[in-house]
């Protein structure tokens, strides 16, 4: 009987992955990670792991499944809580999900995982996994990360990270099932978590007030929050004919000066703000809400402009660096001087839109149909053909 380790996380979702699992004909070890154990900056004050462990190995009861507890909280803090710290100090905004799955759940768990005596690892992602084998069978199989069948509950982008060897031994059992299925069969079998909420906020952490989380390490500042007018100059900047030079024009966020706006209000420290964001500014007096445009950490000033309209809110292309650039399928990687059209994401649960991917030597150009709003250095743009991701990287700036 074949060995899998699977996430308990004390959640419904791994909870009803274990139970289809072990109908499947596996056998199944219920494995808890310990990634977090701090409270500083979380909004519950507690140590949510303590109650978590608890109701996973509830669950691993009821469902009569070996249970055990894996303490990765070291690695998770140097791979994970680390580069996010170092991230926001620079101004840009990472996403620790994207990285806790590729770093953590897939990586560091899978090496405990196999002294567990696991052949593979399970989560409860809602995200679907597909193999085939092409015609030269000399390559060796294929694996697809496809969206999982839920729309509303689709974590494929998530995953965007994974390496085909890490989708080779990654199983999701829920992935064609929706949401209100899940949460019945664990009614049915009457689970502790069937009625559990879901969790929210930083992977393993829990939600947080980000800018008392970050101040672990990143100081308080207080600087000016400058407001820059809709009818800038700047925002009729000539673009170039040639398509290389216009790609790296139009992939440039848009710079300010003190000098172009006027001051409207005080902040604590230009890296705990993000592009787009709207809440917790403080700053009243406006007909229509306040977003961030741009954040200069040397100087430590925020710019911000109003209404959902503003351009400085809207850009067209991105760029991921070379070294920054991952497929999954990468039997499908763009070579140099070759353009490829695909359906682009690059936030959570933003719809996909399409757009053109450009390869160069510098680096992946993504060229939007339409501008897009909030593009945020950091964040992970990832791309899919169909409901298949076929890569991702970092956006550079």
């Amino acid at each position: 009987m074949e060995r899998i380790v699977l996430g308990l996380s004390g959640g419904v979702d791994s909870s009803v992955a274990a139970y289809l699992l072990k109908k499947q004909g596996y056998e199944v070890v219920g494995v808890y990670m310990i990634n977090w154990k701090d409270t500083i900056g979380t909004l519950s004050g507690e140590c949510p792991y303590e109650d978590d462990i608890l109701i996973a190995e509830l669950v691993a009861r009821k469902l009569d499944i070996e249970f055990h507890s894996v303490d990765l909280s070291e690695m998770y803090r140097e791979r994970v809580v680390d580069y996010m710290f170092s991230e926001y100090e620079k101004g840009r905004t990472p996403n620790p999900d994207v990285l806790c799955n590729r770093e953590i759940k897939f990586d560091a768990f899978w090496d405990a995982a196999k002294r567990f005596g696991a052949t593979k690892v399970a989560t409860g992602h809602y995200c679907r996994k597909e193999i085939f084998t092409p015609l030269e069978q000399a390559k060796g199989p294929i694996y697809r990360l496809l969206a999982g069948s839920d729309p509303n509950k689709d974590q494929s982008y998530f995953l965007c990270q994974l390496s085909q060897e890490q989708l080779s031994t990654a199983l999701f059992p829920i992935g064609d099932i929706d949401k209100p299925e899940v949460r019945k069969i664990a009614e049915d079998l009457g689970l502790a978590t069937a009625h559990k909420k879901d969790s929210q906020g930083i992977c393993f952490v829990g939600k947080v007030d980000l800018p008392v989380f970050l101040q672990q390490k990143l100081e308080k500042k207080i600087g000016k929050v400058v407001e820059i007018p809709s009818d800038l100059k700047a925002y009729n900047r000539m673009i170039p004919d040639d398509l290389h030079e216009k790609l790296k024009k139009q992939a440039k966020p848009f710079y300010y000066r003190l000098k172009e706006g006027k001051v409207v209000g005080e902040h604590q420290g230009a890296h705990f703000y993000t592009v787009g964001q709207r809440k917790g500014l403080g700053i009243g007096g406006f007909e229509k809400p306040i977003f961030v445009l741009a954040t200069d950490v040397e100087q430590n000033i925020i710019f911000v402009g109003e209404g959902v309209e503003h351009p400085g809110l809207y850009r067209k292309t991105l760029k991921i660096n070379t070294d920054e650039i991952h497929w999954v399928r990468s039997d499908m990687a763009l070579e140099i001087g070759q353009s490829a059209k695909y359906m682009v994401r690059e936030r959570y649960r933003q719809p996909l839109q399409s757009a053109t991917l450009y390869r160069f030597e510098e680096g992946l150009y993504i060229d939007f149909d339409v501008p897009q709003q909030s593009i945020t250095a950091g964040q992970f743009a990832a791309w899919y053909e169909g409901d298949e991701v076929i890569g991702s990287g970092a956006i550079s700036e």
